[in-house]
């Protein structure tokens, strides 16, 4: 949410595990100049190594980044929430699916897990060329 007179919305990144597809979302959001978080529906313990490199390499550090649980105050807190896949509507409980109603986007993103080096930055590539559309909308920079 907007803060001491910024009207810079927030986007919250939405995927399964947190460790992939929306730490690099948050990561690029962030570096053009969003407001950004990230979460997943069953997180993982750690950011995937391997993105935290193909992110570094891209001049962005995520490696301090922690995988966070989607939480209904989150969603609150966010003015866009972008789901990474469209399979995730199904795995997020119901309560939370209504908090997310009016202010959901999906996005079909490959999940990097598993994946070779050069497919996670083709993947990551993607990633920043949406979030780089994205940060160019008028309406989540309150203008």
């Amino acid at each position: 949410m907007a803060k001491n007179g910024d009207k810079t919305k927030s986007v919250l990144f939405v995927c399964i595990e947190n460790s992939s597809r929306s730490q690099i979302a948050e990561g690029f959001a962030n570096e053009f100049g969003l407001k950004a978080a990230s979460a997943g529906t069953v997180p993982s313990t750690h950011v995937n190594p391997l993105v935290v490199d193909a992110m570094r390499e891209a001049g962005v550090d995520i490696s301090r980044n922690k995988p966070k649980e989607l939480t209904g105050g989150m969603i609150e807190d966010a003015d866009l929430v972008v789901l990474t896949d469209d399979s995730l509507e199904r795995s997020i409980p119901g309560n939370l699916r209504r908090k997310m109603r009016k202010k959901a986007i999906v996005w079909s993103i490959p999940d990097p897990q598993g994946e070779a080096m050069e497919e996670i930055r083709f993947i990551r590539d993607g990633i920043k060329a949406k979030v780089e559309s994205l940060a160019k909308d008028p309406s989540l920079r309150g203008t």
